[in-house]
């Protein structure tokens, strides 16, 4: 077989590492709602967002998913 086996793709780097860094804003967010904290919860929101800028950051490095 020829080429990259498209069904054995896993991400990247810079995709890992910006889900990963959602994924604890998340949980950050939702915690916040049950201890009825808003600040917490913004906080929460602000790391998400940071998620997003960081995986770009790293896209942008080079260290995202390579396109043909």
């Amino acid at each position: 077989m020829a080429g990259k086996d498209p069904s054995n793709d896993h991400g990247s780097p810079a995709a890992w590492t910006a889900v990963a860094i959602m994924l604890v804003g998340t949980t950050l967010s939702g915690l916040a709602l049950i201890w009825d904290s808003p600040a917490t919860f913004f906080a929460g929101l602000g790391v998400v967002v940071l998620g997003g800028v960081v995986g770009k950051v790293m896209q942008m490095m080079g260290m995202g998913k390579q396109t043909a």
